[in-house]
């Protein structure tokens, strides 16, 4: 019973968790580093990218948070461009329950359908970013949300490689899906 209380209580600070994204109101290169970090969304999409880059293995490895990072930096100016992006929010949560179920299923799909699909959730989490960066100090904010989206990337293939491949592996994937979906429903 009180493992129900406990979840009940961590799901229900989701929709805060994904809404609030400290730090950016700082500017520069500490609100960057903070924005990937500081929503549930982002968080869990780009941990989930490395898992699945791990799962996969061979030039996923690389190829995968490449684009992804390549992707988002274009989103990110786009962004703060005030170019628009409609839905991006829901973009944003689809690339979690989608990234999540692909780690669960323990799926490899052709890299001509994966690397697009990346780089469009990289896009819009990049938007996001730099629609919520700062008017001033682009640069240095451009380069702490790509180093902590790196970093991200790196634990979620760290655990991806430890796991190998394992149950618990895709028992992640899909604890990141139903957290997706969670955000999702309490959005």
């Amino acid at each position: 019973m009180k493992r129900f209380f406990t979840l009940t209580a961590a799901t229900a600070t989701l929709p805060g968790l994904a809404l609030a994204h400290p730090g950016h109101e700082t500017g520069q290169f500490m609100g960057g580093l903070s924005h990937p970090v500081g929503g549930a969304d982002h968080l869990l999409a780009m941990v989930a990218l490395g898992l699945l880059a791990a799962q996969i293995g061979g030039r996923a490895l690389w190829t995968l948070p490449a684009a992804f990072v390549a992707a988002m930096i274009a989103g990110g100016l786009s962004g703060w461009a005030g170019l628009p992006f409609p839905g991006v929010e829901p973009m944003i949560l689809a690339s979690v329950v989608i990234l999540g179920a692909l780690v669960a299923m323990a799926m490899r799909p052709p890299m001509a359908v994966l690397l697009p699909g990346v780089a469009i959730f990289g896009f819009a989490h990049g938007w996001a970013h730099g629609a919520e960066g700062p008017a001033q100090g682009l640069i240095p904010y451009a380069v702490g949300f790509a180093a902590a989206t790196m970093a991200l990337h790196l634990l979620g293939i760290g655990i991806g490689r430890l796991l190998q491949r394992g149950a618990l592996l895709r028992g992640i994937g899909g604890g990141t899906a139903l957290a997706g979906l969670a955000l999702m429903v309490a959005g």
